[in-house]
């Protein structure tokens, strides 16, 4: 009669994940795994929110620059209609009536959502404020923010005027024996004078 071995000790407690690794070895090292990676979106989150500011920066200096190419072509655009017809433009809309082209398409305020502009007007707004049928000059933004750029000396986005009336330093423009009552209006405020109707080159 054969009598059976006992098994070892050891043999009878051997676990069954073989040669892998203990279960607790694999556990520690999924806990690595998520620490770390924890520690990289931690990491990735400070430098996305020290970049912000930066990226701000840069999508307003640009909205800026379209701002002035924006509003220097509205006033070219005007000054040359006012060139062509002897008059100012009563909406902006008139601009794409003339023939040859003077401007590629009717721009918007890059600086505000809606995208409107306050207009310059060249006389001043009678006692009902109406400006539905007054001539226009130019065109200023709405924003209110303060600018990074210094244009014409100002600082301020709605302080920024395309007047056909002026050129790049704001130096009046004009043609012989052409002028008009010229009341710089932006929102119903603004400095009386005589003008002449703008007409010469950017």
């Amino acid at each position: 009669m054969t009598i059976p071995k006992p098994s070892s000790p050891s043999a009878a407690f051997r676990p069954a994940w073989g040669a892998k690794g203990a279960p607790g070895r694999r556990e520690g090292q999924r806990g690595f795994i998520m620490a770390m990676l924890l520690a990289f979106i931690t990491i990735m989150g400070i430098l996305l929110m020290k970049g912000i500011p930066a990226i701000t920066t840069e999508v307003r200096r640009e909205q800026e620059a379209e701002l002035i190419f924006r509003g220097e072509s509205i006033a070219k655009a005007i000054r040359v209609f006012a060139a062509k017809t002897g008059r100012y433009p009563n909406a902006l809309a008139e601009l794409e009536t003339v023939r040859p082209r003077i401007i590629r398409k009717i721009y918007k305020d890059p600086m505000t959502e809606a995208g409107e502009w306050d207009f310059i007007y060249a006389v001043q707004p009678g006692a009902t404020g109406d400006t539905r049928s007054l001539p226009i000059v130019g065109v200023k933004s709405k924003s209110q923010l303060d600018s990074f750029k210094i244009y014409n000396q100002k600082t301020i986005y709605s302080d920024w005027a395309f007047s056909a009336t002026n050129n790049l330093l704001g130096v009046p423009l004009g043609q012989p024996n052409q002028s008009i009552p010229l009341g710089v209006q932006s929102g119903g405020e603004g400095d009386k004078g005589t003008k002449p109707v703008g007409g010469g080159k950017n």
